[in-house]
């Protein structure tokens, strides 16, 4: 049987950690909540880089950025799992698997949230179109991620390059907690590919403008 979906237009309370009433009437239900804890090994081809980087706040349209887990059983319809939520909304979950890849890669000389304040060479930000368990047609979810990203030079606000990324993880089941490990192995993919395309675009352009110097780790 398919986990229990509820649709966008019934109230949904998020909030909560032992609980919350979902449907009205004083009814309580447990609501579980995932925190995908991702960790991102280095690749050894990705470039190391002496200069800056600040990543911005992710933008997302406001059904995505939200707690609730999306669910598409098909194409035109669009529903929310009972009784679950992430730890916190797409973009942050988002935000924070990328900003710990890059600090975890040791490839760069700095990097932070842009809100920090840091002297930047370049500025990453990232459009998240999709963050759903899709079905497609079958019988089991799939972890879909898709967004887009640019790099842009921090003091002309050139857009160095920009790409779009997708990931399709299937779920091993159609549980709500296998649902939330193909979530966690497709935020792993998507950010070491970010991660690579940033570091790489980034030398490309440092090295035709004569910025800050990078070399290939050894």
């Amino acid at each position: 049987m398919r986990t229990p979906l509820l649709r966008l237009a019934v109230p949904l309370c998020l909030l909560a950690l032992a609980g919350c009433s979902l449907l009205g009437g004083g009814d309580k239900h447990p609501v579980t909540i995932y925190a995908p804890q991702v960790r991102v090994a280095a690749d050894p081809a990705w470039p190391a880089a002496n200069w800056q980087l600040v990543i911005a706040k992710p933008s997302a349209p406001r059904l995505i950025d939200s707690p609730r887990i999306n669910v598409r059983p098909t194409p035109d319809q669009l529903e929310i799992y009972r009784g679950v939520t992430w730890s916190q909304p797409a973009t942050d979950l988002l935000e924070d698997t990328v900003l710990r890849a890059f600090e975890d890669s040791g490839r760069i000389a700095a990097v932070a949230r842009i809100a920090t304040g840091i002297r930047s060479d370049y500025k990453l930000t990232m459009d998240l179109r999709r963050f759903e368990a899709d079905y497609r047609g079958g019988t089991l979810p799939a972890a879909t991620i898709e967004l887009n990203a640019k790099l842009i030079h921090s003091t002309d606000q050139r857009v160095i390059a920009s790409r779009t990324f997708l990931q399709v993880q299937p779920a091993s089941a159609t549980g709500t907690a296998e649902v939330a490990l193909a979530f966690e192995q497709a935020l792993q993919q998507v950010a070491a590919e970010l991660v690579g395309w940033t570091l790489a675009a980034g030398q490309a352009d440092s090295a035709r403008t004569g910025g800050p110097q990078v070399t290939a780790k050894r």
